[in-house]
């Protein structure tokens, strides 16, 4: 039996026929219209856009940059005299070396031409400031507690023979490090300096190494330290050198302490008084007198006035001072001395509240930047302030009163900084 052969399938548009071709190609149509349609719009609307970015009526620009500019004014402080004038009027002593030193305004001066010359006990300030910074105390403190040894009350017998100023030490005597340097500072025992030399470094050529090494690093070029008691005709120094420890120590709460009491209590000696004479008279607070054969009278004087409220501390020196009351004369020159230093210091405003310190510019927009408070400085007149603004400028928009950093203001040993902020907003 055989099979006949199969038909194959017509195609599509055979079957279906005139009218299906017709409507497949009208959908086709539609589809490729649409598509233009739709390209057509897209055009169009690019076309819109391109035409707006280059008419007056475009507003898109990139974020404006945003920087500081700093606009402080020079400040000098204006007066009838200025630092400069102010030197040769001070009422130096006839006789010896003499200077005197403003510590908060920067202010220095010297009597003449300085030559090293024995100092006496005035040499007991680096003695005291080299065993603080070894050994520092806090105000209260006593320290620790130092067991005299023989050699200490040897020393003590030594210094009555040979009329050196002492307290009583005894081996086996317990002192604690602030009654050695009350006693060292108030009553200018010679053997307490020995025993604390030897206590800190070991011995004294050691110590002594140290006070040299310690002058030279506070810029003392023409003082020599041969002792720990000024007592060696040896230990040299000059005026306006002394100042600079006198400076240096007056830092310390616990030295200033000392140096201002004008008696002191210690366990065997019972009560010592002062050497300086001036001490707790008015404004005096310290520091040290000196006398020997070699050196005569010195006085090392720290006098505190009050300017408008501002605390102000002046420091003089004066050596080889003559006359039958020489720790005195010696005392009394000095006190002239910070006196006509110290009246001389004014108060001034550096910058008053509101002031402009910078700018912040953004775009074609400057918006100040103003000081938050005044700023006030101890002055002489004459005298330069240096200053500096720290500002870091905002990221972006930024509201009126922001705080953007500090502007501070330098003159000697003062440092004074008030917060700056923005007087307005920046968009």
């Amino acid at each position: 039996m055989s099979l006949a052969p199969t038909s194959p399938r017509p195609p599509r548009d055979v079957l279906l026929g005139a009218s299906g071709r017709l409507a497949r190609g009208r959908r086709a149509g539609r589809r490729r219209f649409l598509r233009l349609l739709r390209t057509a719009s897209v055009v169009a609307a690019l076309a819109a856009l391109l035409v707006w970015l280059t008419s007056s009526d475009a507003r898109i620009a990139a974020p404006p940059r945003i920087s500081v500019v700093v606009r402080l004014p020079r400040v000098a402080v204006a007066g009838p005299a200025t630092a400069a004038s102010l030197t040769p009027a001070l009422p130096w002593p006839k006789t010896g070396q003499s200077a005197v030193d403003v510590p908060a305004v920067g202010f220095s001066a010297q009597s003449g031409p300085e030559r090293p010359v024995p100092v006496a006990s005035m040499t007991k300030v680096m003695t005291a400031y080299v065993v603080l910074h070894d050994h520092p105390l806090s105000l209260g403190a006593q320290g620790p507690s130092v067991t005299m040894s023989v050699a200490d009350a040897s020393q003590f017998g030594l210094d009555t023979v040979t009329d050196q100023a002492n307290v009583v030490l005894k081996a086996g005597e317990v002192l604690t490090e602030y009654q050695m340097l009350e006693g060292l500072l108030v009553h200018s025992a010679n053997d307490l300096a020995y025993a604390l030399a030897c206590w800190d470094a070991g011995s004294l050529p050691a110590f002594v190494a140290k006070m040299n090494a310690t002058a030279a690093s506070l810029g003392m070029r023409a003082t020599h330290f041969a002792d720990a008691s000024g007592f060696s005709a040896s230990s040299v120094s000059t005026a306006s050198d002394l100042l600079k420890v006198a400076a240096a120590a007056m830092t310390d709460p616990v030295f200033a302490q000392i140096v201002s009491m004008s008696a002191v209590s210690l366990p065997l000696a019972g009560v010592v008084a002062s050497y300086t004479p001036l001490v707790g008279t008015t404004g005096v607070v310290g520091i040290k007198s000196g006398f020997t054969s070699a050196a005569g009278g010195g006085d090392l004087l720290a006098y505190r006035t009050s300017v408008d409220g501002h605390s102000v501390l002046s420091l003089a020196a004066v050596t080889s001072q003559e006359g039958w009351t020489v720790l005195e004369v010696a005392g009394k020159e000095a006190l002239a001395l910070a006196r006509a230093a110290s009246a001389g210091v004014q108060v001034e405003t550096m910058a008053q509240k509101g002031a402009v310190v910078a700018q912040v510019v953004a775009g074609r927009r400057a918006v100040d930047v103003t000081t938050a408070s005044p700023a006030q400085l101890l002055a002489l007149p004459g005298d330069r302030v240096r200053q500096l603004v720290r500002i870091r400028a905002p990221r972006g928009a930024a509201k009126k009163g922001t705080r953007l950093g500090t502007a501070t203001f330098v003159l000697g040993g003062q440092d004074v900084s008030v917060p700056v902020r923005l007087a307005a907003r920046v968009p």
